[in-house]
């Protein structure tokens, strides 16, 4: 699958990669089994509880009450779960918006309501041919609530050369940072490591004055802090 580019709130460029459709596929089996044996439980218990005195338009009723989590099964999670469900979570999947806000409960409920015509009614071939139709893998569902969902497995070799520790209470320093993307952030950490390991302080004072050009800063802090401030602002920023 492709990737594509959103921007966070702080304006910072971040390259995300769409889930293949082979893992959406798997979620959604992973969903679907959970959905399935919750359904059987709750038939069972039904049987076994209540009495068959009961009216029948009270037993249906209390079965779909009882069976409501199912039918909102992915909406619920996917809004308090941070755009997952078990099974996306299971495979490193997670909605998330194209222009990097982070989705609300609408954006989920349209989702929701789309599956309908997505999955139910077609059992997923309109999902799946407009998936690998749209270079965004969208289906309609996300199309009209402007998602996507990605895979957060596929991002990690160059996120983890990216992080670091930050402090809960962290204060960033240089929302400037922001001209700067993911990619250059790594050629700027990997200069700033390798010139740090051979105490080459030449490197990091040239770096320094490349970045505040580009920032357009003029910090009292040394090349080594400002550089190091730097990295940790971005990482502040993009994990936000």
């Amino acid at each position: 699958m492709d990737n594509f580019q959103i921007e966070t709130a702080q304006n910072v460029s971040i390259y995300q990669n769409v889930a293949g459709i082979g893992e959406r596929l798997l979620a959604f089996l992973i969903d679907f089994l959970i959905i399935i044996a919750y359904f059987f439980v709750t038939i069972f218990l039904i049987g076994a509880f209540v009495s068959d005195s009961r009216d029948e338009w009270e037993v249906i009723s209390f079965f779909m009450v009882v069976n409501l989590p199912v039918y909102l099964y992915s909406l619920l999670f996917e809004t308090f779960w941070d755009g997952k469900t078990p099974g996306k979570n299971a495979m490193n999947l997670k909605v998330v918006k194209l222009d990097g806000s982070k989705p609300g409960f609408g954006s989920f409920f349209v989702r929701w309501i789309l599956r309908v015509i997505d999955i139910t009614i077609s059992t997923g071939g309109i999902a799946v041919v407009t998936i690998l139709l749209n270079d965004k893998g969208q289906r309609l569902g996300d199309m009209a609530a402007g998602t996507t969902v990605i895979s957060l497995k596929k991002r990690a070799s160059l996120r983890d050369n990216l992080l670091v520790e930050i402090p809960d209470h962290y204060v960033p320093t240089y929302p400037q940072v922001t001209v700067f993307n993911d990619k250059d952030m790594q050629t700027i950490k990997t200069l700033y490591t390798n010139a740090r390991k051979n105490a080459n302080h030449n490197v990091i004072v040239k770096l320094s004055d490349k970045m505040k050009a580009m920032m357009g800063v003029d910090p009292e802090e040394k090349p080594f802090d400002f550089v190091n401030r730097v990295i940790a602002d971005y990482n502040y920023y993009t994990q936000q």
